[in-house]
């Protein structure tokens, strides 16, 4: 019994140098974790933008998407919980790759412990501009607008701009743990712990590497991200670890 957990891939971002051999990354270690995977968790932003028109999906991907989808004819199930960069979806991913896709955290037994499972954008975030911008691509009277209004070429280049220079402004930030009174997952674990059993809160979204206990049953663990970290997280049915693909 092994499941495994990986975000933020952001695969097609601009600010790696070699887009093809990223994903090709990813590739591997999908094919490293089918050889003894119960099921994937794949926590958002694998796509570092990500939007379906009617007949159009983003370019590329090719090699991930197969292998998504051999995955999943093979009876192993992947869970794709969307990002705050790919969270466009609207069927392409369920009904071409056999995806199982989540657009709100989700609590889950396995094995026989309790996981609390999301991306994590908006969680314990208070920034008003940052809801406010969340708001706005959830909502879905301005998904349809974009996808009626904007053609998909200028949409798609739109989007990856903007995914690019916001890679790029967060990492002028030097993004780090704030420390277990100020980081906004860990704080939103600690509120929701306190009515509820959780043994192991599983999030991305941030691209750091923590693994914090916060009691003698419950562990908060932020996976980093697989860009530069190249880290991931597996559970064996008893404990849960951090590890970095090579």
């Amino acid at each position: 019994m092994k499941y495994y957990f990986l975000s933020d891939a952001h695969l097609g971002t601009r600010v790696v140098s070699d887009t093809h051999a990223h994903e090709q990354k990813l590739v591997d270690w999908l094919d490293m974790a089918k050889l003894d995977a119960t099921a994937i968790f794949l926590l958002g932003d694998i796509f570092d933008f990500w939007f379906e028109y009617k007949m159009v999906v983003p370019k590329g991907f090719t090699r991930l998407l197969g292998k998504l989808r051999e995955i999943t004819e093979s009876g192993i199930p992947i869970h794709f919980f969307v990002g705050n960069h790919d969270l466009w979806t609207f069927g392409y991913l369920e009904q071409e790759l056999g995806l199982i896709v989540h657009t709100a955290p989700m609590t889950v037994e396995l094995g026989d412990k309790q996981f609390f499972l999301a991306h994590g954008d908006g969680l314990g975030d208070k920034s008003r501009s940052f809801s406010f911008i969340r708001s706005i691509f959830h909502n879905k009277t301005c998904q349809r607008l974009f996808r009626s209004l904007i053609p998909s070429s200028w949409g798609l280049s739109f989007g990856f701009r903007w995914s690019e220079s916001n890679r790029r402004k967060h990492d002028q930030n030097n993004v780090k743990f704030l420390g277990e009174d100020k980081e906004p997952l860990v704080l939103f674990a600690k509120h929701h712990a306190l009515e509820h059993p959780i043994d192991f809160y599983v999030f991305g979204h941030r691209h750091i590497v923590l693994n914090l206990m916060l009691q003698s049953k419950t562990q908060v663990l932020i996976i980093g991200d697989f860009m530069r970290e190249f880290s991931y997280a597996v559970f064996d049915g008893t404990t849960m670890a951090i590890e970095n693909f090579e």
